[in-house]
């Protein structure tokens, strides 16, 4: 825990920043390059239409050529893709680089995953996940102000949102070289684990994984038939457009609300995301210690549904439509610790690396449908209810189909 997860943690807080920076972006950019709403949210979720197509491939030459080479690889490419981004005009460029940048970090996520899996006992995973993945509010906490800060150089030579993109960009490119030069591999590789302490966890490991492997396992093509994959990624499926689809437009909508600048825009913003690393260790610490999976995700996508509700219907309050957005991306990124402990309990192998990367890969087109329906009804000039109130239907699904898929694994 000392030793991994501070550094895994840093590595997703960079990851994340360099996806959801530009909902801060377009605070500027649709004045400047007069893009619509629904452009900006088709714009949003076209990152994860590249992130779908090389998810399954990025993830099959990282278990060729190890999670150190290939995380690294894929760091240094992304943070380039990101400090390009200062090179959109348009619609149509905004849409291609959104999409390079979601194919370049399509390996990130699920790398880390496989990897946490190969390091930690079952028993603890839960809360490394959940752990690991609150590097996600805590990328909009950190991100928030800096994001905003970085839009007030606006005419330093460049444009505010060009300043943002490339300054948010150079840490991924030198955190990539530090990941290649670092790194340990497996526990076996680790010089810092006294002979003991290595001894016992590799055995632990062992033993748990020749479990695993007594069930049904299969390549990389063989997770496409499986019906628990696909249950599995309608799960996640709602919590990639929950998390998305507020991500990009909690800015919009604080500003819209409120009338506050950029940069108090950004401040306001940093509240939702730090509910959500309570909720998230919270529910991934119980988790662990109650043994229990099903309900802790269900649960959390049930309470995520009536806190959209209450933005929906929250009118012209700033405080009950923010409040309201808290909870709901809180509880949906609350779902994370249980469900990938439950996801990742009966993999092994190659068939670990392929079905979370499967999971992840359809789960994220919901980072595109959450921001592309929000951005459709505003297009339409019907706010943001109806869009949030589609969020709050998929995520109620999510949480019943989660008890469905629980109980059958029990």
């Amino acid at each position: 825990m000392w030793r991994l997860m501070p550094f895994l943690f840093f590595l997703y807080i960079v990851a994340y920043i360099d996806r959801i920076n530009v909902s801060f972006a377009v605070l500027q950019m649709r004045g400047q390059l007069h893009l619509s709403a629904r452009e900006i949210g088709r714009a949003g979720g076209i990152f994860f239409i590249g992130y779908f197509f090389f998810q399954l491939p990025s993830n099959y030459f990282l278990e060729k050529v190890g999670v150190r080479r290939w995380i690294s690889g894929l760091m240094i490419l992304w943070g380039i893709v990101s400090c390009l981004m200062i090179l959109i005009r348009g619609p149509l460029s905004f849409y291609v680089m959104r999409f390079l940048l979601g194919a370049a970090e399509a390996g990130f996520f699920p790398g880390m995953i496989l990897y946490m899996k190969n390091w930690f006992p079952a028993r603890a995973r839960g809360r490394a996940i959940a752990l690991f993945m609150t590097a996600n509010p805590l990328a909009g906490v950190v991100g928030s102000p800096v994001s905003g800060a970085l839009l007030t150089l606006h005419g330093v030579g460049l444009r505010g949102w060009q300043w943002m993109f490339l300054m948010e960009g150079i840490p991924a490119i030198l955190l990539g070289a530090t990941v290649y030069a670092t790194l340990a591999e497996t526990p076996h590789d680790a010089r810092w684990l006294e002979s003991g302490e290595r001894n016992w966890l590799l055995e632990t490991l062992a033993r748990e994984q020749a479990a695993e492997r007594t069930g049904p396992q299969g390549g990389y093509l063989a997770v496409i038939f499986k019906g628990r994959i696909w249950l599995l990624s309608m799960v996640f499926f709602a919590v990639s457009t929950t998390t998305y689809g507020i991500s990009l437009w909690l800015p919009t909508v604080i500003q819209t609300l409120s009338g506050l600048g950029s940069f108090r825009t950004s401040l306001v913003t940093v509240l939702p995301y730090f509910l959500t690393v309570v909720v998230m260790v919270v529910v991934g610490v119980h988790s662990d210690h109650a043994g229990e999976r099903r309900w802790h995700t269900a649960g959390c996508a049930f309470i995520a549904a009536v806190g959209l509700l209450t933005a929906a219907f929250g009118g012209h309050s700033t405080v009950i439509v923010v409040t309201g957005l808290a909870v709901g991306l809180a509880f949906a990124e609350g779902m994370c610790g249980p469900f990938w402990a439950m996801a990742t309990s009966s993999m092994a192998g190659v068939s670990a690396a392929a079905g979370i990367a499967m999971i992840n890969s359809l789960a994220n087109l919901g980072g595109f449908f959450g921001q592309d329906i929000i951005g459709f009804f505003l297009s339409l000039g019907r706010g943001f209810r109806g869009g949030l109130l589609a969020i709050a239907a998929t995520v109620t699904v999510s949480g019943t189909i989660a008890l469905i898929v629980g109980r059958r694994q029990r």
